[in-house]
């Protein structure tokens, strides 16, 4: 039995190896979304369309889109109505969602680095100032909520895709299949950590309490007792 220490899981390489021992995504599984990416590129504009689609039709998703994005300086929308797909704002976003499926299909998963970014897609979201060019702005803050449903409806169109794509073989969209389900539960835990504490690292364990709470009653139970001897 491997022993997992909670406070370890802090650490983000030891997370992410955690992660894929436990759910199984292996080398194999990041050859089969590098050989997916052929077949993946091509639909990325109509993923990228489908998925703002879906924001803009709640307003509690889409009013994350009205404050001045990072990293753009044009025009912001004001107000929901000026949402469109064709706002300059707008279209910077989806550029930078087409640019995450890409890598999702291309980054080198034997590299830290490439976690790293993963984990700062689910920093950028929590409006933590974290990053120095956020540094005296508004916080854009997206509740994680809205971050899970995202990653399950993403995860959904991706699916059919695959499933449905005249040119794969079953073998191929099994495999790249659960690569991809893997892969997106790895991101799914990359959100949470950064809105959700586990409990057994930000708490003391009850045993450590029951005895520092122990030492504190003994320290003052001598000092009594002392202060009495020497009346």
């Amino acid at each position: 039995m491997q022993h997992i220490a909670p406070s370890s899981l802090e650490h983000l390489p030891t997370r992410v190896q955690y992660l894929r021992d436990f759910i199984g995504f292996s080398t194999e599984d990041a050859a089969a979304l590098h050989a997916a990416a052929p077949v993946v590129a091509p639909l990325v504009p109509t993923v990228v369309d489908a998925v703002y689609d879906k924001l803009f039709s709640f307003d509690i998703t889409a009013k994350a889109f009205v404050p001045r994005q990072t990293g753009y300086n044009g025009e912001a929308p004001t107000n929901l109505k000026d949402l469109s797909h064709e706002h300059p704002q707008i279209k910077f976003r989806k550029d930078f969602l087409a640019g995450y499926l890409k890598k999702l299909v291309t980054m080198d998963y034997a590299q830290d680095s490439s976690w790293e970014y993963l984990d700062k897609v689910g920093v950028m979201h929590t409006g933590v100032a974290g990053f120095a060019h956020r540094t005296k702005k508004p916080d854009l803050r997206v509740e994680y909520i809205h971050c899970g449903a995202l990653l399950g409806y993403v995860e959904d169109i991706l699916v059919n895709a695959v499933a449905t794509h005249p040119d794969l073989d079953l073998d191929t969209k099994v495999a790249v299949l659960r690569a991809t389900n893997k892969l997106l539960w790895i991101q799914n835990d990359l959100f949470a950590r950064h809105y959700v504490k586990d409990l057994d690292v930000t708490e003391k364990p009850p045993t450590l309490v029951l005895l520092a709470g122990a030492f504190a009653l003994g320290a003052v139970f001598w000092k009594v007792l002392g202060s009495r001897l020497w009346l």
